[in-house]
């Protein structure tokens, strides 16, 4: 059925009542029943606060009769044996509120088993210290970065132009420049919509090199040279794997390629589009070191680093070791968890493919502690980082900053129907369909992007001052304490512990078989089979 359907039955059945010689009682109420849906309608297609009413006129009004007994719904959801859907509806409650600037308190109680593995909490301080400054940034540049750049510890994850809409792009943007931090453009390419939204912007490089492309499908030096100069782009990132679909590529069939899109990704009009699984600019852990320094001196000396899901461990070791070898380091490493969304994972590949996040982090913190490579190097994590609590806890564990796609998407007005696939996004979030994205107001949904970014900032120094800290940056694994059954209590530091500083050179820590696999590992090739140790 048409969205539009119960609208336009109002403006038939409206035409009716006045054209049919109907009298007396039946002949008002049905004036009074369509007039008023017909008005109802034409309200909802003009209001900015409600994309499922801009795009649903007259039937959007479902949903919310339904979120009048969401307490009952959610009481029904918490309780029943599927994890994900309480945890969408209650991280969707938190983004909204706080987008909204609407107070996030819940009376009577705490709801206990929020993450897998029992309940977490974080330990606080009797003499609490008071933070009034919840602008937390941290400097991303290494010793041979020329510009570093001051970012905030909470920032837009990756998601391309064509996989959400012109709309979406515009308002997530100009809410990070509102909000003063970072947007990461996502492997599509940096479209006329992040420029036009003049937020910070992290260019992400993915395999098919978009923005940076030749006719081949190649990287090319010079159209990278001259997007890297732009200011807006203020750190640069090479995607080795995604969360949500590591090891695969991917192609975007001709028929969706639009001329916006094709211009954002520099393609021809007509042609598939395709991603490799990997990239073709090196193939080796010492060529992707060079390649590198070549992207750090092409942009004259930006923030260069790279995004991958842990996979074989050894590899990421392997890259490490060409780090040594070679004195290149990354400004940046972003881990990348399994818990990711794409509407373009295969299904055992999102459920069952990468590391989850906190493994990943864990391993790449402590390896680059290993190496005595960690202080050159900061890293971000993501992975359904929504709460403050998951900020908290990814800094804990390594992290020195977290980005987040999901919580953005929802500050914009994703309701997580799952449609992204379809082109028929209820919201108009992720859709190329220009009547449903006219859904989003930019203006309006901007200032909840920024809205959002603010208030999970504060709730987060609230629980660093309780922590007794200073910044959030300090969270140690020590801070972090898990409830494993209804006895067992451990800490952070028990399961999740810091590696000594430089114990992979000296060959001295057997634990957790760092070592094992430290061994077998080479910077001259990712293969155990071809120069491997």
């Amino acid at each position: 059925m048409s969205r539009y359907t119960p609208f336009a039955l109002s403006v038939i059945g409206l035409a009716l009542i006045l054209a049919l010689p109907i009298e007396g009682f039946w002949f008002w109420a049905g004036l009074v029943f369509f007039a008023g849906l017909v008005l109802i309608g034409i309200l909802d297609m003009v209001q900015i606060k409600h994309a499922v009413l801009r795009n649903y006129p007259v039937l959007g009004h479902i949903r919310y009769f339904f979120e009048m007994i969401r307490p009952e719904i959610r009481q029904y959801l918490i309780e029943s044996d599927d994890e994900e859907v309480p945890f969408s509806r209650e991280a969707r409650a938190i983004v909204y509120q706080r987008a909204k600037n609407v107070e996030d308190k819940r009376p009577f109680g705490t709801k206990m088993k929020v993450y897998a593995g029992g309940y977490q909490w974080l330990t606080h301080s009797i003499r609490p210290k008071k933070i009034t400054d919840y602008d937390f940034r941290i400097t991303i540049g290494g010793p041979d970065c020329k510009q570093p750049y001051q970012a905030s510890i909470y920032n837009i994850s990756a998601m391309s132009f064509g996989a959400l809409s012109a709309n979406a792009i515009l308002a997530l943007n100009k809410g990070a420049r509102i909000g003063g931090f970072a947007h990461d453009t996502g492997e599509g390419g940096i479209s006329r919509y992040h420029k036009e939204g003049q937020g910070d912007l992290i260019w992400e490089i993915g395999t098919g090199y978009f923005g940076c492309r030749n006719a081949e499908g190649g990287f090319d030096t010079e159209k990278f040279r001259e997007t890297a100069a732009l200011d807006q782009v203020k750190m640069i990132e090479i995607k080795l794997s995604q969360g949500a679909k590591p090891g695969q590529g991917g192609v975007l069939p001709a028929a969706k390629i639009s001329p916006e899109i094709a211009e954002a990704r520099g393609v021809p009009l007509g042609v598939d589009c395709v991603s490799p699984a990997s990239h073709s600019a090196f193939d080796t852990p010492l060529k992707m070191m060079e390649f590198i320094k070549t992207l750090r001196d092409l942009s004259g000396g930006k923030p260069i680093g790279f995004k991958l899901c842990i996979g074989h461990r050894r590899e990421f070791m392997c890259i490490v070791r060409a780090m040594l070898e070679t004195g290149i380091t990354p400004d940046f490493i972003v881990i990348d968890g399994k818990e990711g969304g794409t509407g373009a994972a295969p299904l055992e590949f999102a459920n069952h493919m990468g590391m989850p996040l906190v493994e990943g982090l864990t391993f790449a913190h402590n390896t680059l502690r290993g190496a005595g490579l960690r202080d050159r190097i900061r890293i971000g994590a993501s992975g359904k980082l929504i709460h403050a609590f998951d900020i908290a806890k990814a800094l804990a564990l390594g992290a020195d900053w977290a980005n987040s796609a999901r919580g953005f998407m929802f500050s914009v007005g994703c309701i997580q129907a799952q449609a992204c696939h379809t082109n028929h996004c209820p919201t108009g979030v992720a859709t190329q369909d220009p009547l449903r994205q006219r859904a989003i107001d930019v203006p309006d949904k901007a200032k909840r992007v920024a809205n959002f970014h603010r208030n999970t900032l504060k709730a987060l120094g609230d629980m660093t001052g309780a922590a007794g800290l200073d910044h959030p940056i300090q969270f140690l694994p020590h801070h972090l304490m898990m409830r494993e059954n209804d006895r067992d209590m451990v800490t952070g530091e028990d399961v999740y512990p810091y590696m000594p500083e430089g114990f992979l050179l000296r060959e001295d820590d057997e634990r957790y078989g760092y070592l094992k696999r430290w061994r077998r590992s080479s910077s001259a090739s990712f293969s155990p089979f071809d120069g491997g140790v």
